[in-house]
């Protein structure tokens, strides 16, 4: 079953912030990960505003998302990623109906 990761997030170092994001793509390719929705401009519909960017990752399972997280590469960017923005990021299973 799919699995995505997404994350709400607050970028506050644009300029340092491009260098995590650059690299991202080449990892995620690595595990399988692909965009389904990458920044955007959410739009409140109901509840409070959702941050400034919204990023969601699909992944072929939990274990492929687990060992994107978790791996050498990606560990050697997420300084940067923490130490420009604040996130919120979970990890969910795709509806297989």
């Amino acid at each position: 079953m799919a699995a995505y990761v997404i994350n709400e997030i607050a970028v506050h170092d644009p300029e340092r912030f491009q260098t995590y994001s650059q690299q991202v793509p080449a990892i995620l390719a690595q595990y399988g990960g692909a965009y389904v929705v990458r920044g955007g401009a959410p739009e409140p519909v109901d509840g409070p505003s959702p941050p400034e960017r919204l990023v969601v990752l699909r992944f072929a399972s939990r274990e492929a998302a687990r060992a994107w997280r978790s791996s050498p590469e990606y560990l050697a960017i997420l300084p940067i990623r923490e130490a420009t923005s604040t996130s919120r990021v979970y990890l969910v299973d795709g509806y297989d109906g």
